[in-house]
């Protein structure tokens, strides 16, 4: 299937790299037209173009004002007649951003789907990752055969937002469990056992955990090339406080991780891995 991308970032270059080995043929657009240097892949010169090419298009940007910018600039994507044609969301916005979008797209008579994506780039280049759906159940009926070649897991919640909320609990539990992680591991080595034993003993203990096998080797070797930065979990971070605001919700660990990952950008480490948070409690 001939497949239109927009944003290639580390997740997204990762997973229009899965599309075409998948065997689907794209047409690619970014910001920065290097990032699809090597890629086999046709590159627009607009998000206009890219709509006019295929009729199913996967967006996979940094927050909801690059996603906006997308689909609403001079030669964005809802410039053009797309009507019929499925906009693809994977990236994680701002929970009241995600109306507004569903509803630009209804009002050109093309298809919104949110669906934000669990995973970084490893998962994604296997098609391993656990993809959250929301929106028209006949447009995801026929995306889904694309998205199980990205998606080990995919989860229809139909409702409007609710895939993207979900997504931001999720990342609740993957920073909680990365710092805590980092910190006992820096707490280990204070006490004078290896670092490679400390992460074994809590492989086999209470940090097993898919977090803990995802970044052993990250920790390990100090290795904190990034698949999904810091930055990027402090926006969901904050994006997550604003739910809780809204459910009138406390957020006890929510709000202190938050607050740990903030510490990166003051350290300059912000745009590495998440697990690079292991630094500051290195560090302290």
């Amino acid at each position: 299937m001939h497949l239109g991308f927009i944003g290639l970032g580390h997740l997204g270059k990762a997973i229009a790299g899965r599309l075409l080995d998948c065997g689907h043929t794209l047409t690619v657009w970014n910001r920065t037209p290097s990032k699809a240097d090597g890629m086999k892949a046709e590159l627009a010169p607009s998000p206009r173009e890219v709509a006019n090419k295929a009729d199913i298009i996967f967006i996979c940007m940094f927050d909801s004002q690059a996603v906006h910018s997308i689909l609403s600039q001079e030669e964005g994507l809802l410039s053009g007649d797309i009507s019929g044609k499925i906009i693809v969301d994977l990236s994680t916005n701002h929970f009241k951003e995600v109306p507004l979008f569903h509803g630009l797209c209804e009002k050109a008579d093309c298809v919104y789907l949110e669906a934000p994506v669990l995973g970084s780039v490893v998962p994604a280049s296997q098609g391993a990752l656990t993809v959250l759906i929301s929106g028209n159940e006949a447009g995801y009926k026929q995306v889904k055969p694309v998205l199980a070649d990205i998606g080990k897991n995919l989860f229809y919640l139909q409702a409007p937002g609710l895939a993207t909320k979900m997504k931001l609990i999720n990342n609740l539990a993957l920073g909680s469990f990365m710092a805590t992680i980092a910190e006992a591991l820096s707490l280990g080595e204070d006490i004078g056992i290896e670092k490679e034993e400390i992460l074994e003993i809590l492989s086999a203990g209470g940090g097993n955990s898919l977090v803990l096998n995802a970044k052993k080797n990250k920790l390990l070797t100090e290795d904190f090339s990034t698949h999904f930065s810091s930055a990027l979990i402090y926006k969901d971070l904050h994006c997550l406080q604003d739910l809780a605001y809204e459910q009138k919700k406390t957020l006890f660990t929510g709000a202190v991780v938050k607050e740990l990952y903030a510490r990166t950008f003051e350290e300059g480490i912000a745009q590495e891995d998440f697990s690079a948070i292991y630094k500051i409690f290195k560090k302290g």
